[in-house]
């Protein structure tokens, strides 16, 4: 990101050309950082910072005398001691879940957690970075972008991790998938043609199509709405971040948070009248909503710290999201108003992202 007169100014995302190394891998270091510091194509992953991060844990846990000591501090129980990070033959893949990303075993993985944060599975378990979770709308699948193959594609797989089917093969970076409602396409981000633009192909990746027009822009983060009819999506086309929506075809697109600050993360409610998304418009970044057409903004997190990546439960009623209010990212739930945040995660990892699973 460069830089004039004190504001972000973002570079195009370009594929590699040997003189331009664009940031091929999507994960940012760091967990939760506020919404305009980041093109949300990522950069390159820095191992040395996670190496950092672990050497510091294990300084601390050696000066306490034990990692394994309960740590109970907050709402939430602790991931790494307290909670209960069941063996794949013990846990319930029946119940109602949220998927999340973390580095606590070191690389980012795809975790799922019970809704009350009591339990606890990292489902994808390897040495590559794994995120962009996207739930199939019956509950049964997951898409998610990986660097398992070495460059940034996506897959699908089955709730129980098992089942891992590579969708895109593209020297080009892939990443945001999310499905249709009617479970047959899936839409998704990626720079083949250049700068990123949003895409959609089969649920098997085949016939991919173009949605957007790529001009020295970022179009990323689409999300199909729950009729089908639309895809919202985060967009620099205007010179600052802001949230789109358009026809699922690709055609009239609108700008809807039309604000001169950065706005993203966006997600529709489960009705689809209302947007959640996250922005820096009272000057940090915190969690708002927002009826479908961009009418009537209401902020829903009041923090010194920063508040992104909102997930509404299916029933409409609470809202997951994550934040470093703790000193750290962790994954909160609150209710859809914005009150009684409660911390489901509890450790010394970055958890991110939350998508809270849709009725199975």
């Amino acid at each position: 990101m460069e830089t004039s007169n004190n504001k972000p100014v973002f570079t195009s995302f370009r594929k590699w050309d040997g003189a331009h190394r664009g940031p091929e891998i999507y994960v940012t270091e760091g967990g939760v950082r506020p919404l305009e510091e980041e093109c949300l194509q990522g950069r390159k992953f820095e191992w040395n910072h996670l190496l950092f991060k672990w050497f510091m844990i294990l300084v601390i846990c050696v000066g306490l005398g034990a990692c394994g000591s309960d740590n109970t501090t907050g709402s939430g129980t602790d991931m790494d001691s307290d909670l209960d990070q069941n063996e794949e033959s013990e846990f319930d893949f029946s119940r109602d879940l949220i998927a999340f990303r973390s580095d606590l075993d070191g690389a980012n993985d795809i975790w799922l957690m019970t809704t009350d944060g009591s339990e606890s599975l990292n489902l994808t378990k390897n040495s590559d970075n794994d995120g962009d979770i996207a739930w199939s709308p019956d509950g049964l699948s997951i898409a998610f972008a990986s660097e398992i193959a070495g460059n940034t594609d996506i897959y699908v797989m089955s709730v129980e991790g098992s089942e891992i089917i590579r969708l895109t093969d593209h020297m080009a970076v892939d990443r945001f998938p999310s499905w249709s409602p009617d479970g047959s396409r899936i839409v998704f981000a990626s720079n083949r043609d250049g700068d990123s633009g949003i895409y959609l192909m089969n649920t098997d990746g085949t016939n991919v199509e173009t949605l957007t027009d790529q001009d020295d822009c970022c179009n990323e983060g689409p999300q199909w709405s729950p009729d089908g009819e639309k895809i919202i999506f985060r967009t620099n086309r205007d010179g600052n971040w802001e949230i789109y929506v358009m026809n699922a075809d690709g055609t009239n697109p609108v700008n809807l948070s039309n604000h001169p600050e950065a706005d993203g993360d966006a997600v529709w409610s489960p009705d689809g009248t209302q947007i959640a998304f996250a922005s820096t418009r009272d000057n940090n970044t915190e969690i708002y909503v927002m009826n479908a057409d961009g009418t009537d903004v209401i902020r829903l997190t009041n923090d010194a710290a920063v508040d992104r990546y909102p997930n509404w439960s299916p029933d409409g009623n609470s809202m997951a999201f994550a934040t470093n209010r703790d000193g750290n990212s962790e994954i909160y739930v609150m209710d859809a108003d914005g009150s009684d945040p409660v911390r489901m995660t509890n450790n010394f990892a970055s958890d991110v992202v939350p998508v809270w699973r849709p009725n199975p």
